[in-house]
């Protein structure tokens, strides 16, 4: 598999709207931070995970010319928002592209898209999907087999996934104990690693270098940074394999 990665910035992106901070008014594209998401090739099928509010300039930027599947971690606008922009996919490949889920989650899309979901028939394309609720459990994906990982977002039961010995997790702040057990022998792991002061519903630097410490991936890569760390400087205090992910980050898995 090659993961590339669409997007590693907060809700908000980075730069910030207004912000005059250091790093986002920074000249390191490092700096420069989509919503998150990233999209895994494997033997021609294109995987996405979260369809960012940047979903569109994410695909132009990289020239991704084929989407075959979605997975969604949770509703939050910053990781469902670009859903409409599957549109020219559809019509490119003349077919519905599967979309995974939990249920809450396909309930809020059909709530916020519902023209996608209905039966009327358009003179215009509307994104065109299959919709599956995979209540937690393991799926098959063009012969892979992606598991679920029940995750916190403060009190708010999100998901990340594992496919083979990737592990996608983002926006938790807290991994139960039963998921700790689904993330051992690992090649490479995503994790949420907002900023060095606490928040309610993600993870903090310290945090996600003791989560590191605990289920010893092979490599690390933190996501979903907001702009209170410039890249250059906190990658220069991370240990040998940990990395801060940024945009157009290329990884074979």
């Amino acid at each position: 598999m090659q993961i590339l990665v669409l997007g590693s910035g907060t809700s908000s992106g980075v730069p910030t709207i207004g912000c005059p901070c250091a790093v986002c008014c920074s000249a390191d594209p490092h700096d420069n931070r989509l919503r998150p998401s990233i999209l895994i090739s494997h033997e021609g099928k294109n995987i996405v995970i979260d369809t960012t509010p940047d979903f569109r300039t994410q695909v132009l930027r990289e020239g991704v010319d084929r989407l075959d599947a979605l997975l969604f971690t949770h509703h939050h606008a910053d990781h469902i928002m670009g859903f409409d922009d599957i549109r020219p996919f559809n019509a490119k490949q003349r077919t519905r592209i599967p979309v995974y889920a939990d249920g809450e989650t396909l309930s809020a899309l059909k709530r916020i898209f519902p023209y996608a979901f209905d039966s009327k028939v358009r003179d215009t394309f509307v994104p065109e999907t299959e919709t599956h609720d995979h209540e937690g459990k393991p799926f098959e994906l063009f012969g892979l087999t992606v598991q679920p990982i029940p995750l916190l977002h403060g009190k708010q039961p999100i998901f990340g996934y594992r496919i083979g010995k990737l592990a996608y997790l983002t926006d938790h702040s807290e991994i139960p104990e039963a998921s700790m057990g689904m993330l051992q022998g690992l090649d490479v792991l995503f994790l949420d690693a907002l900023r060095y002061r606490p928040h309610p519903t993600h993870t903090t630097v310290a945090a996600a270098l003791k989560l590191v410490e605990q289920l010893k991936p092979r490599r690390a890569y933190f996501t979903h940074i907001c702009h209170d760390l410039p890249h250059a400087a906190t990658q220069a205090t991370m240990p040998d394999n940990v990395y801060l992910a940024y945009d157009g980050l290329r990884i074979d898995v």
